[in-house]
């Protein structure tokens, strides 16, 4: 029987798995989506291929496993962020700041190029629910300002930062912020005024 590097064979299990995970999503990050292969994952992480197979079947149920992976932990820094706030104002200014740094980070890249893989459908399901709790955050603050189409306006300031993600240059503080500044005076003012 194999070592085990944990008390119990599930903590192994989950320790591996995690360790797999981290290590295909920085595959992508560093070589591209491409690059990520069962054969390239093992020998990262110096597997031999059929103990990988005990874990994922395939390149898609490894794409799928990634992907759903990431979205959980940025939905719960999203709804952290926004708990963490007292007024809408601030609410809304935490979630575009939390949501700014995720994709901002190189992991986030990752994660968006695999996800546009095909994928099983149950895969699919799994992950267009996931986004949707990416939005939840924003859509329950709107939803308690009383602004009208929460789900709608939350989805439009979504590729609002997205747009503002790539603005964002590393190492350019000033320019950084008043990117961001814009877009927080954009969206907040837009809750502001309505266009009648």
């Amino acid at each position: 029987m194999p070592r085990i590097s944990a008390d119990t064979v599930a903590e192994h299990r989950a320790n591996r798995l995690r360790a797999l995970l981290d290590a295909g999503r920085d595959i992508v990050a560093t070589e591209g989506a491409e690059a990520l292969t069962l054969a390239s994952l093992a020998r990262r992480v110096g597997l031999s291929r059929p103990s990988l197979y005990e874990y994922f079947r395939s390149r898609e149920e490894l794409v799928a496993a990634i992907v759903s992976d990431a979205l959980p932990e940025w939905a719960d820094k999203l709804e952290d962020a926004v708990n963490s706030a007292t007024s809408v104002p601030e609410k809304i200014e935490a979630y575009l700041r939390t949501e700014l740094a995720i994709i901002t980070d190189g992991s986030h890249g990752a994660v968006v190029a695999l996800s546009a893989h095909t994928l099983p459908d149950s895969s699919r399901e799994q992950i267009r629910a996931e986004h949707e709790r990416l939005l939840a955050p924003l859509v329950g603050v709107f939803k308690t300002a009383g602004v009208q189409r929460a789900q709608l306006r939350a989805m439009l300031v979504h590729a609002m930062v997205e747009a503002t993600s790539r603005m964002i240059t590393p190492g350019r503080n000033e320019h950084n912020e008043a990117v961001i500044q814009t877009l927080l005076d954009q969206v907040v003012h837009g809750l502001d005024q309505p266009i009648s």
